[in-house]
């Protein structure tokens, strides 16, 4: 590696770590745990996945989108079951990707990806703002100014910095700086420290103490699906949205191989589970990471935090990690999205703000789900819409229907509209040759229009057909000549 590449990666790798402290201790808090189980769980994911996942540049630790799953699980079982539910969770992520399902993430619309994009974009903005409480309550008065001016200045320094030199991470930049500020300053600001205090030792290795039955089986099953789909989907989402911005390849099936080991270790050695974090991943992105490095350095980081630096890390103002926050908010979402709403179709855009909304109110994975749903309904009506036929009279005195589209469940009621077997000739012919078949309901819809000439006592032939839909209708046992 060359040393430019080496600095860059270590830069950037350090920059991610200290984005990933405040998020990684907020998730644990929200799921009710030891913060110390979020920063394990950061530690070991986001080394391990740099290490041997598919996708170098791409950061992952204990994601907010998993701790949300996982709530009600921890409330009524406790901390034990969280844990088995983890390790199941990575192994059925493993198998997704030994099964070489990755591959299923091209199944998702542009759309869906611009309002994956903006929604997650718009939830960091709004999970900053709960540092700009103190307590249920907002702050007012001296400590709102102060803590406005700091985030303000964190920002200036990352947009700003970048004009001077390039030669270091804005972003690990203002921290530090805003930070060293704070302390010769004596500010009284918030710090990282006021969240939670992240002295510990190393994780340790232990088997999740509850009884291995039938009964913990259908408890914790539910909860390791969901987590499993939710964190493979961010993964694969944020993984397209690296390659794009790197524009290079990642390899999704070895990601979600990878991500599933991860999480297997981290439940295992008492830490959360995790997938990709966009945010995070921007972060390092827009600090020049891009090889491996950069990921094993921002998860090596979180431990030697938590082993030997706390006392200095606690010490970091939220409102520095709050500014750097909300650049990458501004940066994730994706504005060029506004400037095309007038000039891409009106179905797209609807996608685009429904997956943008969803994914702000619920979460990411039914927000994709429906946006696939909505694109998908879409894209069944157009093609519905483009079925044709053209008919013309033979010299023979039958009748030459000529069929156009595709024929599946969403148009069969328009293909059968078009024929009219009380008052066409004894002879029909379909010619198929530019017709395609699809699923069952295609066939259905054959076998029906035969029988319709059938009662009426006429003749259906048809030809053409392609092989693979000859297949088909012989399967079904549908007489097609």
């Amino acid at each position: 590696m060359k040393p430019a590449r080496l600095r860059a990666d270590v830069l950037a790798g350090l920059t991610t770590s200290f984005a990933l402290l405040p998020e990684c201790i907020a998730f644990a808090l929200v799921a009710h745990l030891n913060p110390l189980m979020g920063l394990y769980g950061a530690f070991i994911i986001c080394t391990l996945t740099a290490l041997f996942g598919g996708r170098p540049g791409m950061v992952s630790g204990a994601a907010g989108s998993m701790a949300v799953v996982i709530v009600a699980l921890v409330v009524q079982h406790g901390v034990q079951y969280l844990l088995a539910t983890v390790l199941l969770g990575g192994l059925i992520m493993m198998a997704f990707g030994l099964l070489r399902l990755g591959k299923l993430v091209r199944m998702v619309p542009h759309p869906v990806m611009l309002g994956f994009v903006n929604g997650l974009a718009i939830v960091i903005a709004l999970a900053q703002l709960e540092h700009f409480k103190n307590g249920e309550a907002w702050l007012s008065g001296a400590p709102l100014y102060l803590m406005a001016g700091l985030v303000a200045l964190t920002m200036a320094i990352v947009y700003l910095l970048p004009r001077l030199t390039r030669s270091v991470p804005p972003a690990l930049v203002a921290i530090l700086g805003v930070g060293l500020a704070v302390y010769l300053l004596g500010l009284p600001t918030r710090t990282l420290g006021d969240m939670a205090h992240i002295a510990g030792g190393l994780p340790a290795f232990a088997w999740p103490d509850i009884a291995w039955n039938l009964e913990t089986l259908l408890i914790v099953a539910p909860y390791a699906v969901i987590m499993a789909m939710v964190g493979l989907l961010e993964t694969l989402l944020t993984l397209n949205l690296t390659d794009e911005i790197t524009q290079s390849r990642g390899y999704p099936d070895r990601e979600c191989v990878a991500l599933g080991a991860a999480n297997v270790a981290s439940g295992l050695f008492g830490g959360m589970g995790g997938c990709a974090m966009i945010g995070q991943t921007m972060i390092n992105l827009s600090s020049g990471g891009r090889g491996r490095l950069s990921g094993v350095v921002a998860g090596v980081m979180v431990l030697l935090f938590v082993l030997f630096l706390s006392p200095l890390i606690e010490r970091i103002p939220l409102a520095a990690l709050v500014g750097v926050m909300f650049v990458v908010s501004q940066q994730t979402f994706a504005w060029a999205s506004l400037r095309v709403i007038n000039k891409v179709p009106r179905n797209d855009v609807l996608v685009i703000i429904a997956v943008t909304v969803i994914t702000v109110f619920t979460d990411l994975a039914i927000a994709v789900l429906c946006g696939i749903v909505i694109a998908a309904l879409n894209f069944a009506w157009q093609q519905a819409r483009e079925l044709y036929a053209d008919a013309q009279l033979e010299a023979d005195g039958s009748k030459l229907y000529r069929l156009h589209g595709t024929l599946f469940f969403a148009s069969t009621t328009p293909f059968l509209n078009l024929f009219d077997p009380a008052n066409d000739p004894a002879q029909v012919t379909l010619d198929c040759r530019h017709l395609r078949f699809v699923d069952y309901s295609a066939i259905a819809a054959l076998k029906t229009l035969r029988e319709r000439y059938s009662k009426a006592g006429k003749h259906l032939r048809v030809f053409h057909l392609s092989e693979r839909c000859k297949q088909m209708l012989k399967r079904a046992g549908v007489q097609h000549d």
